[in-house]
């Protein structure tokens, strides 16, 4: 994650960071992209259900009940290991989380243990009395999918009504002094509803925004052709630091991050160096903290069966299963070669991505998509829009 409101408009120093130690049980949620330890963040994708068919679904899920979902037992089990490895966050997401039946039981036991729970969800089955009962199992946040405004989210959700619903989930949120945030996948069918994404926040009081670069996984590997060339990537990241920048200005501290496309960070730090060069320095140390993309070190999956991937996206990739070993031990294992090369893959990368000046800021952004471009898991990431002279190649 990039937090645009953190380095652009100066919401958090980098002294915020150091005061807290930068250890991960330590942090407050919002600035845990800064711990120095990477106890990683653990997406729990607990069920494969839902109740939408999103055209860029990652787990390709349906409404149907699926075999070989972990059961209660299995799942407390493992808020356990993971309470004992010390990940500071549990996920909860989906498919859509709402629809197993005892997710809030999950939830208990998961602040009962020490961790922070948050869920990924589409907002559709959030009643204001749903609202009320995670707001009183102590969930820390709620993340509510949202591709635009009513014809083109519903369009993406492949389900009419989709929007309304999930505007009526948000306003329970809300209503329940729960915090809840935006999360918006952009691509060139809905680029041109960033400006309508930032009216909503306002309109509503939504104190935080997501917006997600296309990794293509799952359904979302169809939308490759949906992709933003980069000179309109670097446009509509452009006009993100612009909304924010103008938001802030108004005295309304939102919450704005972009994630999946770690050059974000380097290209903040370029444009700070034109227009505030005095703070620009303070955006790199942050940025340095942050060390970029962090799948298979500061970010892990959970899939529905049990099965460890590096990151939610990259479900080829089965690094062992909860039912057969405890999560720590798998997310150590020494013995597994690749594992270990993902933690480190700064070292292996190739390319302009080895030659960049940025790699110890970017970390060689995501493999997923590079390895399904060009099927070569080291290969420079496709979606980099940095020119060759602003990474030091030119």
């Amino acid at each position: 994650m990039i937090g645009i409101s953190k380095l652009y408009c100066g919401t958090v120093e980098p002294s915020d960071a150091l005061r807290y130690g930068r250890k991960a049980a330590d942090l407050p949620s919002h600035l845990l992209q800064f711990s120095e330890d990477k106890k990683p963040i653990v997406v729990w994708n607990c069920t494969r259900s839902c109740n939408l068919k999103c055209v860029h679904c990652y787990s390709q899920s349906q409404r149907k009940k699926y075999e070989g979902e972990m059961t209660t037992e299995e799942g407390l089990r493992l808020l356990d290991s993971l309470a004992d490895f010390g990940a500071p966050v549990v996920l909860f997401s989906g498919g859509e989380p709402l629809m197993r039946e005892d997710l809030f039981e999950l939830i208990r036991h998961a602040r009962k243990v020490g961790l922070r729970a948050v869920i990924s969800t589409n907002g559709t089955l959030i009643k204001p009395e749903v609202a009320e009962r995670l707001k009183d199992f102590d969930l820390s946040y709620v993340g509510v999918s949202l591709d635009g405004t009513e014809d083109v989210n519903d369009h993406f959700r492949g389900v009419e009504g989709a929007f309304a619903r999930a505007m009526s989930g948000i306003r329970a949120c809300l209503n329940a002094k729960l915090k809840v945030g935006l999360r918006f996948t952009i691509n060139r069918r809905n680029v041109d509803e960033i400006p309508a994404i930032f009216r909503i926040i306002e309109e509503e009081g939504i104190p935080r925004v997501c917006f997600y670069h296309l990794v293509y996984a799952g359904r979302g590997s169809a939308l490759i052709e949906e992709a933003l060339d980069l000179e309109r990537t670097r446009e509509a990241v452009d006009q993100i630091i612009d909304f924010t920048a103008e938001i802030h200005a108004k005295g309304n501290p939102i919450e704005v991050l972009t994630v999946d496309n770690h050059c974000d960070g380097p290209y903040i730090y370029l444009r700070m160096l034109r227009e505030n060069p005095e703070r620009a320095e303070e955006v790199l140390q942050l940025l340095k903290f942050n060390e970029g993309n962090s799948s298979g070190r500061g970010i892990a999956c959970v899939s529905w069966d049990g099965s460890v991937h590096p990151d939610q996206f990259w479900r080829h990739l089965t690094l062992g299963n909860v039912r057969e070993r405890g999560f720590g031990e798998i997310w150590t294992d020494r013995d597994n070669e690749l594992l270990m090369k993902i933690k480190t893959k700064k070292d292996h990368v190739t390319g302009r991505c080895a030659q960049c000046k940025w790699l110890d800021v970017c970390a060689g952004n995501f493999r997923v998509r590079a390895e399904a471009m060009t099927g070569d898991l080291w290969a420079p990431d496709p979606a980099c829009y940095l020119t060759d002279e602003e990474i030091g190649l030119a």
